[in-house]
């Protein structure tokens, strides 16, 4: 048995679903359904963007030159290796590769012979035109080295033009070979000092590299200093 629908219920419920309607299918509901759809879509996108940088925006878990796991393999991963709200510029991310091809050389050098890895790295950056100059690509000679040997065998060293006739620079089989001589370097009697430093007192052994006469510039303390705390590489001395 059904009940008659009273005509007053009928005719208001006809007239809630045409409002409905009216309003579901008008432009205005379209376009505010149209920009919830574009925020949920963009929010997503976001989230998965942080999730796949590992949190670069915020600073968190960026790839860096500082991993244990070793140097970084690309530049795309240098860039945000230190995300301390840093907008890298073009000439830091060519120092950053640089540092990342070097830095294991360099922390080896800390472990055997007690030299910051943080200056090994500035002056390697320094010397070597940031691994450009004719010396480091002709000689792989990373640290301006030069040879005081008067019976040394052919393809020892080589005379460059541009300096004195009686200047020449130590050729090496590799730049890590080079990196290796210059360990050796500093564990002469003249630079003996440094080493009663603290190991992560950077800026005395830039002050005392250039005090013991490593080179003639008199600002090389400085630019070692400044090229450490611009790039960070204090850190890696830690």
């Amino acid at each position: 048995m059904h009940l008659p629908i009273p005509t007053g219920w009928r005719l208001y419920v006809t007239e809630l679903y045409r409002r409905l309607y009216r309003q579901i299918t008008s432009p205005w509901t379209k376009m505010a359904t149209l920009v919830l759809l574009m925020i949920f879509a963009t929010r997503n996108e976001l989230n998965l963007s942080l999730t796949i940088n590992g949190g670069e925006w915020l600073g968190l878990a960026a790839p860096s030159v500082f991993d244990e796991a070793g140097p970084a393999s690309s530049q795309a991963a240098l860039v945000g290796f230190a995300a301390p709200k840093k907008e890298w510029s073009a000439r830091e991310k060519e120092q950053l590769t640089y540092v990342a091809e070097y830095v294991r050389i360099a922390r080896d050098q800390m472990e055997s012979h007690g030299i910051p890895a943080s200056i090994t790295l500035a002056q390697g950056l320094l010397e070597s035109g940031v691994g450009k100059s004719s010396l480091a690509l002709r000689n792989n000679n990373h640290f301006g080295l030069k040879c005081f040997s008067k019976s040394c065998k052919k393809g020892h060293c080589s005379n460059h033009s541009d300096d004195h006739h009686k200047d020449f620079f130590r050729i090496f089989s590799s730049p890590e070979e080079s990196y290796r001589a210059h360990g050796e370097l500093l564990k002469k009697e003249r630079y003996r000092p440094l080493f009663s430093l603290d190991p992560q007192d950077y800026r005395g052994w830039a002050r005392g590299l250039s005090k013991a006469g490593y080179a003639t510039d008199p600002k090389y303390a400085d630019k070692l200093i400044r090229t450490i705390e611009n790039l960070q590489l204090y850190r890696l001395d830690e």
